[in-house]
């Protein structure tokens, strides 16, 4: 599976984003709470790849209801809804040493 957040270059590193949004069957957003300075764009990719993900698991048999995703300070868990899905995008604490 691709990587659910791609590398981009040239992009400033700033706050992880927190929050939820929803989209339906063709990835158009219906509701958000995510921050407004999180482009609407991230948000389209990311559940882009949430629906793909969702479709190629029923087309293989595998119908699956949730997806989660842990990344070092981020963690992402989408929900399958009637043909959309609901993403929320939490941010994580490093471990302390």
């Amino acid at each position: 599976m691709k990587s659910l957040l791609k590398k981009r270059s040239q992009r400033k590193l700033g706050k992880i984003p927190s929050g939820a949004f929803s989209l339906d069957r063709d990835g158009r957003i219906i509701a958000s709470t995510m921050p407004q300075s999180f482009p609407a764009a991230e948000m389209r990719d990311i559940g882009q790849r949430v629906l793909d993900f969702f479709r190629n698991a029923q087309d293989a048999q595998m119908p699956l209801e949730e997806l989660n995703v842990y990344y070092p300070t981020l963690r992402v868990t989408a929900r399958k809804l009637s043909g959309g899905a609901l993403i929320f995008l939490l941010p994580q604490s490093l471990p302390k040493k």
